[in-house]
């Protein structure tokens, strides 16, 4: 049987950066050149970066993209590299995008991936199934191809797939099956979220049984607006065999010699198959085989769970903060968990040196607050501040006749100005600390503690925040380091500060009551009804569906933040802010 050296590159591409993404293929390239590769793949959308939303619709972008393909398959032969054989998802067109005037009937923009070889696109692929739930809007931007692109590669046939088309069953991998193809390679933007991972090893051997041939998959990381891309690159074989698997949430040529059947069939035969065409090519001249031992990636196991989440939000931040180019961060510390846990992200994302935490103390705030607040910072070496804002305050109230909870509110606007005016004079980002249970029940006052460009944790159910500074500290533990969190942020009552003895348990559930709920509604779409079935107290129930149908403008304000969750807010759940539908009692 033939064997191919794999290179499978996962790599953190930037959206609308064609020139960076293409530097970015041709030093892999390099890489797995030395390491004797074959074949190498790049994710999808590697050259534009994904996802490139209405971008798509931009004749100038999709023609910056396909020029860009073309000169990346010139520079890598230029190189030296052309004689090795680079896929690398593009976005392409072979028609005006579907909305516009001049459209024409199964002709538009292609999700595709690109053969490189030799200086020249040797092979197309448009993408078969186009995702249309969740984040992904595909069928409003791409149209679907119907073709398999099917490439003899050192004596092995090779299939060409992208994302989605492995997450379907039929199309592509059934008609790969009928081609008798000996390896079909995806190429991935698949976003993170908990335990997709577990989802996917079983997904990937389930099209291998369903195409009778081994799988190479290959992820970006990264993040990219509100979402996050950990990698978790793989090859498995025909029979279900995982043969390696590369680390999440970090750059990785993932290297490895697979034993492939040898092809067959007429390299010109073009076939129908399960709906879809079947047109094969061949490539001649590819590097020959390596000498010496075979090339092994290892396999990587899984971590816990609040690890993995950890270096999600950690990747997403500083991928937000770096791809936009700001300097530094800023937040309000309380000395709670929230500000704690976001504090501590933001170190481990970008370095003490690019955060700054200020405390905003007002009259109610507690001693044991503030000094939670400075044992942080020292804890983590960021830069610390201390604005008080009482004379502020008071000068409203000097002029505004308040009470109740507008002095509340206040109290938070006031921190928010503070914060901005930072931003303002000093170029920081601001970073909201509101998390997920928060944002559901519209616990936080608007242009106050939500003010801001990013939130970390804006996924994350008040629960796990826990549980992530619990993790993050035995973490720092474990490698003899100072815990970040102190230990008091983590123990006592949760409490915005904003009136004498004010607790979050005054106007809410127990957060072990509150997030179940939250999570079944929220990302479940149970109703009242299912709530009820699954053992919630019926009047609890009722009065946290009020509140979150009716904080769905505050949401819609809401700074992005990093999805982690099969359904975070913003893309993921879409509701109207007018919308008198209630889930009765």
């Amino acid at each position: 049987m033939p064997t191919l050296r794999l290179a499978l590159s996962q790599v953190n591409p930037s959206v609308g950066d064609l020139a960076g993404n293409a530097d970015l293929v041709r030093s892999w390239t390099r890489q797995a050149a030395d390491a004797g590769a074959q074949l190498v793949l790049f994710p999808e959308m590697m050259v534009t970066g994904y996802p490139v939303e209405d971008l798509v619709f931009r004749r100038s972008f999709v023609a910056a993209s396909r020029a860009a393909v073309q000169r990346l398959a010139a520079d890598l032969a230029a190189d030296g590299l052309g004689e090795l054989p680079v896929v690398v998802g593009y976005l392409d067109a072979d028609g005006p995008p579907q909305v516009s005037g001049d459209a024409e009937p199964g002709r538009g923009a292609r999700n595709a991936a690109a053969l490189l070889h030799r200086g020249v696109v040797a092979a197309r692929y448009f993408k078969h199934h186009l995702p249309n739930y969740g984040v992904f809007d595909e069928d409003r931007y791409f149209l679907p191809g119907d073709t398999l692109t099917v490439v003899r590669i050192g004596g092995v046939d090779v299939a060409l797939t992208i994302c989605e088309d492995l997450w379907q069953a039929g199309g592509p991998f059934a008609a790969a099956r009928q081609a008798g193809v000996g390896l079909v390679v995806n190429i991935n933007g698949s976003p993170y979220e908990l335990n997709k991972d577990d989802i996917r090893l079983p997904l990937v051997r389930r099209r291998a049984a369903e195409a009778g041939a081994a799988i190479a998959y290959v992820n970006m990381i990264g993040g990219q607006d509100e979402l996050v891309f950990e990698g978790d690159s793989m090859i498995v074989s025909a029979d279900g065999e995982l043969l390696t698997r590369a680390p999440q949430f970090v750059e990785h040529l993932l290297v490895h010699d697979v034993e492939l059947p040898a092809a067959s069939a007429e390299t010109t035969t073009e076939i129908v198959a399960d709906g879809m065409r079947v047109v094969r090519s061949a490539l001649d001249g590819i590097p020959p085989a390596p000498s010496g031992p075979a090339a092994t990636g290892g396999m990587i196991e899984p971590v816990a769970d609040e690890a993995e989440v950890w270096q999600a939000l950690v990747l997403g931040l500083r991928d937000y903060v770096n791809k936009n180019r700001f300097p530094s961060v800023v937040l309000g510390l309380s000395g709670g968990i929230d500000s704690a846990v976001v504090a501590a992200l933001a170190v481990d994302a970008l370095g003490p040196d690019r955060v700054v935490g200020v405390s905003l103390p007002s009259q109610h705030s507690s001693e044991h607050s503030r000094e939670d607040a400075a044992d942080l910072a020292k804890r983590t070496g960021l830069d610390y501040r201390v604005e008080p804002i009482q004379p502020m305050v008071d000068g409203f109230l000097a002029n505004l006749s308040l009470s109740g909870v507008a002095v509340e509110n206040l109290q938070a606007r006031v921190r928010g100005v503070i914060l901005m005016a930072l931003s303002n004079q000093e170029g920081h980002l601001v970073l909201t600390t509101g998390n997920k249970s928060e944002l559901a029940v519209g616990y936080s006052t608007l242009y106050g503690d939500s003010v801001g460009g990013f939130n970390p944790v804006k996924d994350v159910w008040k629960t796990l925040i826990w549980r992530l500074a619990k993790w993050r500290n035995k973490d720092a533990e474990r490698r003899g380091e100072a815990a970040p969190i102190p230990e008091n942020s983590i123990g006592k009552p949760p409490s915005a500060e904003l009136s004498p003895g004010q607790l979050d348990s005054d106007n809410l559930p127990d957060y072990d009551v509150l997030d179940p709920i939250l999570i079944g509604y929220v990302d479940g779409d149970l109703g009242r009804d299912g709530l009820v079935e699954s053992g919630h107290d019926p009047a609890v129930v009722d009065k946290v569906l009020r509140l979150v149908d009716t904080a769905e403008y505050k949401r819609r304000q809401s700074a992005p933040g990093t999805k982690i969750s099969m359904k975070a807010f913003g893309r993921d759940r879409r509701l109207p802010i007018t919308n008198r539908w209630r889930e009765h009692g």
